[in-house]
């Protein structure tokens, strides 16, 4: 007698290799379904934004193509989870669904409901880790409680069992007799249209598994061993870049884990990038224990921060025109390419929520949306980190002066120079403050402070003493 097929649902685990739902679907020897449903109602208040719709959209792309190879199909609905899986199981006659968990609030809640119903009818419905080293309830300290420290949380973790060695990919998917209708992916329109930075995005990615093992092999081939002291550069190739491919689970930390130790095990560079594979893991750890995270400042006092929430001055940030070369050169990568490089991150996050005083969630929907990376845990947790009350966060006073860390990290000004194009032409030695430079430099370069160039939204000294009375009446009020 035939087996019944097993459902396995996709979700942030767009890979073949390492992905314990598929890998245990196939090891049944039934018939399996791969599908993947839109479900934007489904993740509450934080649907996909612009850029990540866009990596979606070619990330199934590449999955599907995949699977074909291995003689199956990607079956593609839109709708509530829980609907859309009952129709395929009356359709395909299914014996259960496997799935990789998530740690997101929204998509715990939804995940335990159809678990629940599915069990309650007979169904099988496996949940399986691919997203995390891991588990968000397995570290703790000796009292029990979850780290708020990372050092201590990563030492904890390494001291722990390895992760597991990844599994290798079904060599072929058993397909059902028949199979279940399909969307067309571009019937999504996930692809935004208006305004067109696809064309930025294109030059820029290869989403897909493919692209993400050619971004790890050149990562470890050529920066590994460098990445320690070159992290910070935002002028040179240094970082994997990787962050969006693990986040849609083209790839799987204990991929990049294993690949590292192998390539580069007890270099500094391989200690430094598994301590970056480690606060990926610690933010969603936070998240799974706090999942207000995204909506609630972690340190209760924060909750009575005076805030200046301007909309003219976020505007000006998020267009990358505050007069701050190094910060409008983040803002415009970020744009261009849906990805900024993570110690521009921290500087232009940094003058938002404390120079201009904005409310560091309005940063965090605005990189929600712009960011091909665009992660949940890690967002929250790192803009709550930078406004200095989150968990192991930057402490009230480290307020990042811009003009420094410019001339720290883009010590020949290239990274300016490419994404403030206007500003090109100015020595270097004021190209991280151009209202110091003197106007024969400045008509030299063909810069006009306030019209090619805007001026600084605000003075560092003023807003750094303004932002520090701020976090101060914060302490003598507790």
């Amino acid at each position: 007698m035939a087996l019944a097929p097993l459902i396995v649902w996709f979700r942030q685990d767009l890979r073949l290799v390492d992905n314990p739902a598929l890998a245990a679907a196939v090891a049944t020897g039934a018939p399996v379904v791969p599908v993947y449903i839109l479900d934007e109602a489904g993740e509450g208040a934080w649907p996909p934004g612009g850029a990540t719709r866009w990596w979606l959209h070619h990330s199934l792309g590449a999955l599907a193509r995949d699977l074909e190879r291995r003689g199956s199909r990607l079956v593609l609905r839109r709708g509530r989870s829980a609907a859309v899986l009952d129709a395929l199981i009356a359709e395909t006659g299914a014996a259960g669904v496997h799935w990789n968990r998530r740690y997101e609030p929204a998509a715990i809640a939804r995940d335990g409901a159809i678990k629940t119903a599915l069990e309650a009818r007979g169904l099988a419905a496996k949940s399986f880790n691919a997203s995390l080293l891991f588990e968000p309830w397995t570290i703790r300290n000796k009292a029990g409680e979850p780290y708020r420290v990372f050092t201590q949380f990563w030492k904890t973790c390494l001291a722990a069992a390895e992760p597991p060695l990844p599994a290798k990919p079904p060599v072929r998917l058993a397909a059902p007799s028949e199979w279940p209708k399909s969307d067309a992916l571009d019937s999504w329109k996930l692809r935004p249209t208006r305004p067109d930075w696809a064309a930025g995005l294109r030059e820029s990615w290869t989403p897909g598994e493919a692209g993400a093992n050619k971004r790890l092999e050149r990562f470890l081939e050529e920066s590994v061993e460098t990445y320690a002291a070159d992290r910070d550069r935002p002028d040179l190739p240094a970082t994997s870049r990787l962050s969006p491919h693990l986040h849609f689970g083209e790839i799987g930390p204990r991929q990049c884990f294993h690949a590292a130790r192998a390539a580069a095990n007890g270099t500094k560079g391989c200690e430094r990038f598994l301590a970056e594979l480690g606060w990926r893991e610690f933010s969603h750890h936070l998240l799974y224990q706090r999942p207000d995270l995204p909506e609630t400042a972690l340190r209760a006092e924060f909750r009575d921060f005076p805030w200046n929430d301007d909309a003219g001055l976020l505007r000006a940030w998020q267009k990358g025109r505050t007069g701050y070369p190094i910060v409008d050169a983040g803002m415009r990568e970020l744009w261009h390419t849906g990805w900024m490089h993570n110690r521009v991150r921290m500087i232009v996050a940094s003058f938002l929520v404390k120079h201009l005083l904005v409310p560091w969630q309005h940063g965090q929907a605005w990189f929600w949306d712009t960011l091909v990376d665009a992660d949940l845990a890690n967002n929250a947790a790192s803009w709550q980190w930078v406004a200095g009350c989150g968990a192991d966060a930057a402490p009230y006073f480290r307020i990042f002066n811009p003009i420094l860390q410019g001339a720290k990290f883009d010590p020949d000004g290239a990274y300016v120079r490419r994404w403030v194009p206007e500003l090109a032409a100015l020595p270097t030695e004021y190209l991280f403050a151009p209202w110091q430079a003197p106007a024969e430099a400045l008509a030299r370069a063909g810069v006009n402070l306030g019209r090619s160039y805007p001026a600084p939204l605000v003075d560092h000294g003023a807003a750094r003493a303004r932002a520090l009375a701020a976090f101060q009446s914060l302490r003598e009020a507790a």
